[in-house]
């Protein structure tokens, strides 16, 4: 899992701003996450900005109280339209196709600081090649492959209830009823994965509807009190064991050290989100995991494998030619 954070795109984006010519007059953001690579670049190029409809509209976005001097449409000569990233490049053309009605009378060229390894057809600038599948620190909580996510709840959806509130009693059925949510992710998500104990089921799914938060499966511990589950300490091995039976693509994990210990346990990546963090699994464990992958597809199909095999070779050759 390719994964980027806010920090890199600040830093990938300074780096095109490099390559960039060096007369461009205005910036715009393709919305609505092309807007956050845009802001990075309009104040490294020192231009200003603005966001597609504006342009279409004539409209400059105001530069604030830096820039002395306002620049109107008609002294515009090089616009640069940019995006956070292309993968199937559906965005990109759309946008092209909407500015070519406009019949602009200065030049316009087309970037994005990430794309994937054909999006160079639809841009004529671009920072990073990152190949699917990725995420981005922006959009990890709404990205559209959420429904084949693990994510956990206390310290993602909410909160982490505090020492007190954390009493197994009364105190702690207020917080799972009450907590108000960090986040409610635009997309369903595949399976919440807690270590909250099963009998507080109809708290939680009460909470999880209340706030429209959908997701297909919830998985709980099934232990009789909050003792029991500090004295078998398995808190990071039960979402382990749940995030390698479901077969996702990423667990979305609150703590830093139970991410690290599924990570070890499932040679599978974990995206920690106190610290903004993807855990990738070592190399070893990658190797061990596609040798045990291509064994159980050959014993399943062991005519169309071979064939499958070569398709990957030649689609990664391809690719590798292609940038």
């Amino acid at each position: 899992m390719k994964y980027r954070s806010v920090a890199d795109i600040n830093a990938d984006v300074h780096q095109l701003a490099r390559e960039l010519p060096q007369d461009i007059d205005l910036v715009v953001g393709i919305p609505r996450s092309g807007l956050l690579a845009a802001n990075l670049l309009c104040l490294h190029l020192d231009v200003p900005m603005t966001d597609v409809q504006n342009l279409c509209a004539g409209q400059i976005l105001n530069a604030g109280s830096r820039c002395e001097d306002e620049l109107a449409v008609d002294d515009i000569d090089s616009v640069f339209v940019v995006d956070d990233s292309v993968l199937t490049g559906s965005q990109m053309r759309e946008t092209r196709a909407q500015l070519a009605e406009q019949d602009f009378p200065f030049e316009i060229q087309y970037g994005a600081i990430y794309i994937s390894p054909r999006g160079h057809q639809y841009v004529d600038y671009w920072s990073e090649v990152v190949s699917s599948p990725r995420v981005f620190e922006w959009n990890v909580l709404h990205h559209t492959q959420l429904e084949n996510f693990c994510v956990d709840i206390d310290g993602v959806l909410c909160r982490d209830p505090t020492a007190e509130e954390n009493d197994d009693g009364q105190n702690y059925r207020e917080f799972l009823t009450e907590v108000e949510p960090n986040v409610v992710p635009s997309q369903e998500i595949g399976w919440l994965v807690t270590n909250r104990l099963e009998k507080y089921r109809p708290e939680t799914e009460a909470w999880l509807d209340s706030h429209g938060i959908e997701y297909g499966t919830l998985v709980m511990m099934d232990v009789p009190d909050m003792e029991t589950r500090r004295e078998r300490g398995n808190h990071g091995q039960h979402k382990a064991a749940v995030y390698e039976s479901t077969g996702a693509s990423l667990f979305i994990e609150s703590d830093h050290g139970q991410a690290a210990e599924i990570c070890q346990e499932t040679n599978k990546p974990v995206f920690c989100y106190g610290t903004n963090e993807m855990l990738q699994p070592g190399l070893a464990g990658r190797s061990y995991r596609k040798g045990v992958e291509t064994a159980s597809g050959i014993r399943e199909n062991p005519i169309m494998l071979p064939a499958r095999v070569g398709h990957r070779l030649l689609s990664r050759c391809y690719h590798r030619l292609s940038r």
